[in-house]
């Protein structure tokens, strides 16, 4: 039996080193994610760029059904995703729930992938 020598490669100790740069922290990248996520589907989109476009600043989660063809409860689940993904403002009134964008929310999520 033939036996095949190896030869160890020549390590350069700079290359293995540790980077000075800071990491983002598990619980940055979760947060990070969650936006991700939220703004992974097209119907979340869509209630984004309505709730943005409304005059008054927000969105009364009745008039969000009829533009995307889909029922309450799927709109409603959509934007409690919004909602936890730090997207949007939700303010009960009465038997209605407004929706609102959080300030800045647009801002730091376009500088998400900047501050990696």
């Amino acid at each position: 039996m033939n036996s095949l020598q190896t030869v160890e490669p020549a390590l350069d100790k700079a290359c293995c080193a540790p980077s000075a740069q800071p990491v983002l922290s598990a619980e940055d990248a979760q947060q990070k994610a969650l936006v991700f996520k939220a703004l992974s589907d097209p119907n979340r989109l869509r209630l984004l760029s309505i709730v943005k476009a409304e005059a008054s600043g927000e969105s009364c989660v009745c008039d969000l059904t009829e533009p995307l063809d889909l029922g309450q409860p799927t709109v409603s689940h959509h934007l409690k995703i919004l909602v936890d993904a730090g997207l949007l403002h939700r303010e009960k009134r009465g038997t209605w729930a407004y929706y609102s964008l959080v300030p800045g929310a647009i801002e730091q999520t376009a500088g998400l992938l900047a501050s990696l």
